[in-house]
């Protein structure tokens, strides 16, 4: 929606999608072994040394209902709100803690990158933060209003051949009004016209005006 509006708007109502390029095999990779490393921490009460060797987090936990959050974190039905129109939106999470001090949420998301991080890298994922604390306020859970993303990157190639990753958190104050603004600015653009401006990609699509 942000990049081309059209795009979005014929995307939403069926007429057209932008092609699809060749998704890497290894952030989707990643993010499987990177779960099953959070859920073994998890079973055994504990923050992995990612988290616990980082201040800020000695008073968090890591979620631990198993099922809701296998639940949660499965994209097509996972953080799941639905307004009174029959409006919907949902997400999958990677991750979550808990404030111990109050019970409160903090969405906890990996990325996987191939180099270090520039000095705005994390800010390109401001909106799916929001939206996943906004989506858990829906569902009635109370959050904070920060999150944190997991940056990792590979650093080296040890002797015996093993792939060495460093890390970098990132916290991110987030912004729930800004998430349910973006909803309903969603709505508004899909419930008006066909966009008229075109980009590279739908240039010469016809939308249904």
């Amino acid at each position: 929606m942000h990049e081309c509006p059209r795009c979005f708007w014929l995307s939403e109502h069926g007429e057209w999608k932008r092609p699809a390029g060749i998704f890497p095999s290894l952030p989707s990779g990643m993010d499987s072994v990177l779960k099953k490393h959070f859920d073994t921490f998890m079973e055994k009460g504990k923050l992995p040394p990612e988290l616990c060797d980082n201040a800020e987090c000695k008073n968090f936990k890591l979620f631990d209902d198993k099922e809701l959050l296998k639940e949660w974190r499965n994209s097509r039905k996972g953080l799941w709100y639905e307004d009174k129109d029959g409006n919907v939106l949902h997400g999958g999470i990677d991750n979550m803690l808990v404030n111990k001090a109050n019970g409160k949420f903090i969405v906890l998301d990996y990325k996987t990158r191939g180099f270090p991080l520039k000095e705005d890298t994390h800010e390109y994922y401001q909106s799916q933060l929001n939206i996943y604390a906004w989506l858990l306020e829906k569902l009635g859970y109370k959050t904070e209003n920060y999150a944190y993303l997991l940056f990792y990157y590979p650093k080296e190639v040890a002797e015996t051949g093993e792939v060495i990753f460093d890390n970098v958190l990132k916290k991110m104050a987030i912004s729930k009004e800004d998430a349910e603004k973006l909803f309903k600015d969603a709505l508004k653009l899909l419930n008006g016209s066909c966009p008229k401006q075109t980009c590279e990609w739908c240039e010469g699509v016809k939308g249904n005006d």
